[in-house]
C-alpha cells in the first residue's frame, strides 16, 4: 500500500475514476468507495445499496452514500449481477469511514464483461498517479 498525501491506495485492486475500487476474487468481484472518497465526504451517515440479484452497469450510479456534508452517487466499477450486499455497512454506515477497503466493502458483483471493462480501470501504478494529480487539483 502508498500514501498518497495521507490517502491510503492498496495494491492489488483496481479503480475507477468515479472513487471505486475493486477486487477480482474468482468470478466475482468486491466492490467499494476509496479512502480519498471516503475523506472527502467526511462522517458518512447512510448507504442505499442494491438488492442481490440487482443488475449493474460500470459507469452508471447504482447506490447512493450521504454524509453531514453531501449525498453522491456510487458509481459502478464494472457490469454484472449483485450477488451479495454488504448489510453491515447499511446498518453501520460509519464503516466506509473506518475501513473502506475491508469491512466497508459495497457489493459483491458477477461480472458479465470484466476482460472487456477492466481496460477502462486504473491498475494499482495509474491509481497512485491519478490520485496525485487529485491531490494537486483540489
Amino acid at each position: 500500500m502508498v500514501k498518497v498525501d495521507g490517502y491510503e491506495v492498496p495494491e492489488g485492486l483496481y479503480y475507477s475514476k468515479e472513487f471505486a475500487w475493486i477486487k477480482i476474487e474468482g468470478e466475482k468481484v468486491r466492490m467499494g468507495i476509496t479512502d480519498y472518497a471516503q475523506k472527502q465526504l467526511r462522517e458518512i451517515v447512510y448507504a442505499e445499496l442494491p438488492e442481490a440479484g440487482a443488475e449493474v452497469k460500470q459507469n452508471e450510479p447504482y447506490g447512493t452514500v450521504e454524509s453531514v456534508k453531501a449525498v453522491s452517487d456510487l458509481v459502478a466499477a464494472v457490469s454484472g449481477t449483485v450477488e451479495e450486499v454488504n448489510s453491515e455497512v447499511q446498518s453501520r454506515p460509519e464503516l466506509l469511514n473506518e475501513d473502506p477497503f475491508d469491512r466497508g466493502w459495497l457489493i459483491i458483483v458477477k461480472p458479465s464483461n470484466l476482460q472487456v471493462e477492466l481496460p477502462n480501470l486504473m491498475d494499482f501504478n495509474q491509481a497512485v498517479e491519478w490520485h496525485k494529480n487529485q491531490v494537486q487539483t483540489k
